[in-house]
């Protein structure tokens, strides 16, 4: 999910199923703003998600061992190691990582056979780029790199990855036990489904996550994004879409598919915000649905991916202001409310811990329902929408730290990573270039040593996988980051 609504200074969502360009209003909130992601999706759609700003205030066995690089360092006394097979029985005491899995390349063999997401249009230069943190695919072969208009300094092509390609998503799983992060909860945007082209598209993403969460023994869910999807048969097409996962894609037979409370983990995103499809009595009977409507193979535990302000209802936000909407979030078996672009610094992560972790969760515990905090480390859209590069700084993993710290010191006891890959918004934990040397020559880009830091591309990767050691308990909770690069 992808914000596209600006409060002054920050952007908070993005809509990219919308063409041309526009620039931030100096103040207010502006739903569904466009940019230069254009044709990301059927028909130009793509998933979207909304924001806002805070301001100050199968079962294929899998590999044993913990990989290389992972998540040690100096500064903090690591655990005995990531698991080399995570437990899938539960979301407790686990950090999943949202998966875009949204890139395709032409002649990647996916039926889209341009770009998707990397650019909108051609050719692939700086003036079509919609993504601005550069990914390092130094490590990947020959067969999973797709060439750009653009060069490397020393002439070499600047190339970038598909997800359409297996051995890329396994690849990414790879990176994950390496670092000891558990797994992702993959994005279907069922507003790209009806187009049997991007349809085919992400069931080959699908099949490639459920691959490499059994080769590396990680763990994946499925989340439907609903942005963008007609209200009128919204219902109907997303269960059926999810019987055909279990059915045909037999995604729920995978030992690695993500259970909690004795069911398999499903989630939906977009639901109640104020810019998305569906009435509150639409949602209800959705959820009901899934939850207990269905035939028991089909039955859920539900995840809602819901706005930022899903308690209070508070007008003028990104929430749907139907008192009814109040009983559709409490009706969730896991909340997770959007946090990314509402905070810019560690003040504003300390204001969003007493007015939303803190609140949050003394009001699901009693009622049984569990949250997952929406925990990001940065962002910047310059090449996407025109926003400034490096909007909201990372400072070297310090302003996700803190939101973890936050999160964790509330009492939660589960975290939900945006994102690993995407690139789009500069917001992917995943293998990024380190410095200038790294990518194109052409262009405007993201590196890891935008705040004055020299980091290695798997930074992020390490830092999060010390988060994770801390929310399994194997490491103790501390205010700053504990590991060193």
């Amino acid at each position: 999910m992808r914000p596209w609504s600006w409060v002054a200074p920050l952007c908070l969502g993005v809509f990219a199923c919308s063409s041309g360009e526009s620039s931030p209003p100096s103040g207010g909130t502006v739903a569904g703003s466009s940019g230069k992601a254009a044709g990301a999706g059927a028909g130009g759609a793509s998933n979207a998600g909304q924001g806002g700003v805070g301001g100050s205030a199968g079962s294929q066995s899998p590999t044993g061992g913990a990989g290389s690089g992972g998540s040690g360092g100096s500064g903090g006394s690591a655990g005995s190691g990531p698991p080399p097979v995570v437990d899938p029985s539960t979301l407790s005491g686990k950090q999943v990582f949202g998966y875009q899995g949204w890139f395709a390349c032409p002649a990647d063999g996916s039926q889209p056979d341009r770009w998707v997401h990397w650019f909108n249009g051609t050719p692939a230069d700086p003036d079509h780029a919609s993504f601005d943190l550069w990914p390092d695919v130094s490590e990947l072969d020959a067969d999973e790199l797709f060439p750009t208009a653009m060069t490397l300094p020393g002439g070499a092509p600047a190339s970038v990855y598909s997800a359409f390609t297996e051995k890329t998503v396994v690849r990414h799983f790879q990176w994950m036990k390496d670092a000891g992060i558990d797994g992702v909860v993959l994005q279907r945007f069922l507003n790209e489904l009806g187009d049997p082209a991007f349809k085919a598209l992400r069931d080959q993403v699908l099949r490639n996550v459920m691959a490499g969460a059994e080769q590396h023994g990680r763990v994946f869910a499925v989340m439907y994004d609903i942005s963008g999807a007609d209200a009128g048969t919204l219902n109907a097409n997303l269960v059926a879409d999810w019987k055909y996962l279990v059915d045909t894609l037999q995604v729920t037979a995978s030992d690695r598919y993500l259970q909690h409370e004795g069911k398999p983990l499903l989630a939906i995103w977009g639901l109640g915000f104020n810019d998305r499809p569906a009435t509150a009595a639409q949602a209800q009977a959705l959820i009901d649905e899934l939850k207990s409507g269905v035939e028991a193979q089909y039955q859920v535990t539900l995840l809602g991916g819901v706005p930022t302000h899903w308690r209070t209802l508070m007008p003028d936000t990104d929430t749907q202001t139907d008192p009814a909407w109040a009983d559709v979030f409490r009706s969730y078996d896991v909340v997770s409310p959007w946090a990314v672009g509402r905070f810019i610094d560690d003040g504003g992560s300390d204001t969003f811990r007493s007015e939303h972790f803190e609140p949050d969760l003394a009001e699901l515990a009693p009622l049984g329902i569990d949250y997952l905090p929406v925990v990001w480390p940065g962002f910047s859209w310059v090449n996407l929408n025109d926003g400034p590069l490096n909007q909201i700084p990372r400072h070297g993993g310090a302003f996700y730290w803190r939101q973890v710290y936050n999160a964790l010191d509330s009492g939660a006891t589960m975290l939900y990573g945006a994102m690993f890959d995407e690139v789009d918004e500069g917001t992917a934990f995943f293998k990024a270039a380190p410095s200038s040397a790294t990518v194109p020559e052409q262009g405007t880009w993201l590196t890891l040593d935008a705040d004055g830091q020299t980091l290695p591309s798997d930074w992020y990767l390490r830092v999060a996988g010390a988060a994770t050691e801390v929310v399994r308990g194997e490491r103790e909770l501390t205010e700053t980051v504990p590991i060193s690069p």
